[in-house]
């Protein structure tokens, strides 16, 4: 009988010391599926004042059509949606630092094809040059000796300041301003400050709703393309993105936000 107990009790003290020994792996296991189920943050990086594509509204709510975009491919995947607003001048230094996973701005990718990893591309575009009705601005040639806007890091400054762009023409200019939004500048515009802006006609359609005394000049700067913009080596994040913008172009999500802001609703080209 003594024997009998023995090996019972040394058989309970087994268990006890597996069982001790196991729960480490088993907290350990619980940690690592808990890791596994934890929801992707997608941070999108874009202008704080660039509408109608993104910006932040008085009341600190953020909007604009590319906002709604990167939301609603957030709900596609159930990724967690961060905004993450900041002057455009800083895209390169956000994106590079990591505080966001791509710019998703009204971004223009020609001419910069080689500096960011790119998702297909959502919109076309145009660069214009807005005046006063009344300015007797109409050609290109009528700006020589005027004072242009324009706002700091856009294809806009970049082509009036590239020798195969319209350097020449900037050169005319009595001087070239440079903004840091292109609301600043209107506001310039409409006080006399400068004579003309040179802009995107989607973003100048939308400062120019509800205003009757603006307009484009017929001539245009130069055409573009809008896309995403990724660090180079985030092959996987920019294919899932390109998946969701199918998706959703096909199921009529990219067509219905679109109809939202009617100032760049024709330029658009997903699902078109």
């Amino acid at each position: 009988m003594k024997k009998l107990i023995a090996l019972l009790l040394a058989g309970t003290m087994a268990l006890s010391i597996a069982a001790c020994a196991a729960a480490p792996a088993a907290e350990e296991t619980k940690e690592e599926a808990a890791a596994s189920e934890e929801t992707f943050v997608f941070k999108h990086g874009f202008d704080l004042d660039y509408p109608p594509y993104s910006y932040i509204d008085e009341e600190g709510k953020t909007g604009g059509f590319d906002v709604e975009m990167a939301q609603a491919v957030c709900e596609y995947y159930g990724w967690k949606y961060e905004a993450v607003p900041f002057n455009w001048d800083a895209k390169d230094a956000e994106l590079n630092a990591g505080s966001c996973d791509c710019i998703w701005s009204g971004f223009t990718m020609n001419g910069r094809e080689d500096d960011y990893l790119w998702s297909m591309p959502y919109s076309d575009n145009t660069q214009m040059i807005m005046v006063k009705k009344d300015s007797g601005i109409a050609t290109l040639a009528d700006l020589a000796g005027k004072v242009v806007g324009v706002q700091t890091s856009t294809s806009a400054y970049d082509l009036l300041n590239d020798e195969e762009g319209q350097k020449a023409l900037c050169d005319t200019f009595q001087s070239l301003e440079v903004y840091e939004t292109y609301t600043i500048a209107f506001n310039d515009l409409k006080a006399g400050a400068i004579d003309a802006i040179a802009i995107d006609v989607t973003s100048g359609n939308y400062l120019m709703s509800g205003e009757e005394d603006y307009q484009f000049m017929e001539e245009a700067l130069g055409s573009e393309q809008y896309a995403i913009g990724f660090r180079k080596d985030d092959t996987e994040l920019c294919e899932k993105i390109n998946a969701a913008l199918e998706a959703l172009a096909e199921d009529g999500t990219f067509d219905t936000i679109g109809k939202k802001y009617p100032e760049i609703y024709d330029y658009l080209t997903l699902g078109k």
